[in-house]
């Protein structure tokens, strides 16, 4: 079995095919336009290295710019494309290789978002190469190989583990259960912040009632389905008034709001002043998403600590 697969200069990749169905784990790399879709069998865990990429899943779409890592549950199958400077990789796992990890250090991985600093993305990068290579010189304990590299991306989720105390549940593993779930909600929220989300939808996405869900997700993040919902809303649309020439009712449709009056209010609620002063000299106000030196768990702000820029973040 192949365990590289490399997209480079335009190349598009698919890792499963009828033929070669994904086991075990599969090492994923794509620059330079390159782009590839990753399996539906296999949790993947993607580093962007330099330049920028975007993906786009179960979950939705993504960017992802330099520092900045994902992970995705096994039936997301995410398209990774990259940029013309862009460098990314990803490691996909199954889920035997993720119950050994489990049994050897009482540690797993689990869907989110977030960054790591550059001494941490330049340690993934090595040992992401190092297994790689032993792997494909036929090494046949697969889970040894990829040991550094799943302990180093464990830790770089490690404040998103501690929440999962937090979780209800009777044993351990249904607490991983749980919170695993709601991670991946929050993604779907993220990834479809151009759009009013529905209970509903993350409800069925998790697979708990309306009402089980929503009082999980409060206990868990310390903010509701809803506000999490509205805050990354405008949080895109800082990113938008940040890095795009869109006016400001483009931005705003961008955003999930019918109309200009109810993003206006929103936006100074949250900011503290107009989108459109915000765009002329209030920049340095933008909360970018994910940005911090190694993974962490962001949680909901009031409107006045929504002008604090996180240090720390991930979900």
């Amino acid at each position: 079995m192949q365990h590289i697969i490399w997209a480079d200069r335009g190349q598009q990749v698919a890792v499963e095919t009828a033929d070669n169905p994904p086991t075990g784990a599969r090492f994923l790399g794509a620059a330079r336009l390159g782009g590839v879709q990753m399996g539906s069998q296999q949790f993947c865990i993607a580093l962007q290295v330099r330049g920028s990429a975007w993906v786009e899943a179960r979950e939705g779409r993504f960017r992802l710019r330099q520092g900045d890592w994902i992970a995705l549950e096994k039936d997301s199958r995410p398209l990774l494309q990259t940029d013309r400077d862009g460098l990314c990789i990803a490691l996909a796992v199954d889920a035997d290789v993720l119950a050994a990890m489990g049994r050897f250090a009482d540690c797993t991985l689990y869907a989110g978002r977030g960054r790591v600093d550059r001494r941490d993305r330049r340690t993934a990068l090595r040992l992401w190469r190092e297994a790689a290579e032993r792997m494909e010189e036929g090494d046949s304990d697969a889970v040894a190989a990829l040991r550094p590299l799943l302990l180093h991306l464990a830790s770089v989720q490690g404040e998103l583990g501690e929440r999962v105390a937090r979780c209800p549940g009777r044993s351990r593993s249904r607490k991983r259960q749980v919170f695993g779930r709601l991670q991946r909600a929050r993604l779907y929220m993220e990834g479809n912040c151009d759009r009013v989300v529905r209970i509903g939808e993350l409800a069925e996405l998790t697979s708990f009632s309306s009402w089980y869900f929503s009082k999980t997700f409060q206990s868990l993040y310390d903010e509701s389905p809803q506000a999490a919902a509205a805050r990354m809303r405008l949080e895109n649309a800082a990113r938008l008034l940040h890095d795009s020439d869109l006016m400001i009712g483009e931005v705003a449709a961008a955003s999930g709001f019918d109309n200009c009056c109810s993003f206006a209010r929103a936006f100074r609620a949250r900011f503290g002043m107009s989108a459109t002063r915000y765009r002329a000299g209030g920049r340095h106000a933008h909360v970018h998403r994910g940005s911090g030196e190694r993974a962490s768990t962001d949680s909901a702000k009031t409107a006045g600590g929504g002008r604090k820029a996180m240090a720390r973040s991930g979900t």
